[in-house]
């Protein structure tokens, strides 16, 4: 069964995605939590579309308990910043908070899981071209680890593995590919955000792990591709996303 929760919590809303998430959400009737880990981005995530923000850091368990209080859906799509960390790992959000976060939604009863990872990770690794893995080896490891305990967690859940991200309009026209080495590309986060959101309310995406670019991002031949009927008017949007 579809989540049919009335308050979303957006982890990492301060972030690209997290932005995309929110204006996605903003037409809908949902209440919508916002987590950011500073002061500075309280003001411009509610105008954003956020009816509230938590200043969490989701490396303290007690901070994850916090965020996700009273939440139906965790849309999460924290991210380590730009830094040596990619290469040689260390204190990653991508694990720690990630994991802190599962765990808490676990207490809080979260109906719903989505989770950005990203291609290269996991089963998805050979996609990803060899140069881009070992540039965020350490990313993509963490990633792993966080994906890892949410398939454990007995939540329901979606794992949304996009190609390289871009900041273009979205381009409504998303192939979508399960089993890992299935595609690569690139896709606009505009497009990633629309995928999360409707996970939570489309039956057919919980409990799977899904790689996504657009049709005309993708590099080489996709294969193993799914055609999933994503909720989109939950959401009041008209996006069609195809195979």
């Amino acid at each position: 069964m579809s989540s049919t929760g009335d308050r979303v919590l957006i982890a990492g809303a301060s972030g690209e995605t997290g932005r995309e998430l929110l204006s996605v959400f903003r037409p809908t009737d949902l209440q919508i939590r916002a987590t950011t880990r500073s002061y500075a981005n309280v003001d411009e995530l509610e105008r954003l579309g956020a009816d509230e923000v938590v200043v969490a850091d989701l490396f303290e368990p007690a901070d994850a308990v916090r965020a996700v209080q009273d939440c139906d859906i965790v849309c999460c799509a924290v991210g380590t910043p730009p830094s040596i960390r990619h290469v040689i790992g260390g204190k990653l959000v991508d694990r720690t908070g990630v994991i802190n976060l599962v765990t808490a939604s676990i207490g809080a009863d979260v109906t719903h899981f989505v989770f950005q990872s990203a291609i290269g990770v996991g089963s998805s690794r050979k996609r990803m071209p060899r140069l881009g893995r070992l540039a965020i080896r350490a990313t993509l490891a963490a990633k792993q680890d966080a994906e890892s305990a949410i398939r454990q967690s007995g939540l329901g859940y979606t794992i949304v593995r996009p190609g390289k991200l871009t900041n273009e309009p979205p381009r409504n026209d998303v192939l979508v590919g399960e089993g890992g080495d299935t595609l690569y590309g690139t896709i606009p986060r505009g497009d990633v955000a629309q995928i999360m959101a409707s996970s939570a309310f489309t039956p057919e995406a919980r409990n799977r792990t899904l790689e996504v670019v657009t049709r005309d991002g993708l590099a080489g031949t996709p294969k193993n591709l799914v055609e999933i009927p994503w909720q989109f008017d939950r959401l009041d949007t008209e996006q069609d996303v195809r195979f």
